[in-house]
């Protein structure tokens, strides 16, 4: 191998290492759920709130009621978003702010927003969002009008 050729692959292997570098810092594109529900930990229930508006960057991507899930998409590992929390009508927003970092290998993740305003630890208020498996339901194979069966069920003539 000349020296060239030797030159032009040792480039084209530190520019891959660059940009791998690189998407190691920007990081990878995950969907955050938050969760107005709900929740109990250590034999304490945590009531889910009348109502939560959840903005990130200034954008309020959700407005959340009791039982309500909204969501945002972020890159990297890092999220911040503010919250105002209005728990009974006519009431004064509450305002809070958080920063949470994304477990690495994680695409989704759900944010349980009473659990995560009382305080309680990450294990708590967040968890892995696992999307419910599709039942693909099989067709009834039931004989057309006029199909004639016989006795094992099986059409047509012999």
């Amino acid at each position: 191998m000349n020296k060239r050729r030797l030159l032009f692959c040792l480039i084209t292997v530190l520019v891959l290492v660059a940009i791998g570098a690189c998407m190691m810092v920007i990081g990878r594109g995950h969907t955050i759920y938050f969760d107005n529900k709900s929740l109990e930990y250590e034999g304490q229930k945590y009531e889910a709130i009348r109502r939560i508006n959840v903005n990130v960057n200034g954008e309020q991507v959700a407005k959340l009621s009791k039982k309500e899930r909204g969501m945002a998409t972020t890159m990297g590992q890092g999220f911040k978003f503010d919250i105002e929390v209005i728990r009974e009508k006519d009431a004064e927003p509450e305002r809070y702010s958080f920063d949470i970092r994304i477990p690495y290998g994680i695409d989704g993740i759900v944010v349980n927003l009473p659990g995560m305003i009382a305080e309680l630890p990450q294990a708590a208020w967040m968890e892995e969002f696992i999307p419910a498996p599709t039942v693909e339901e099989e067709e009834d194979e039931t004989p057309a009008e006029g199909d004639v069966m016989d006795d094992f069920g099986v059409g047509g003539d012999l």
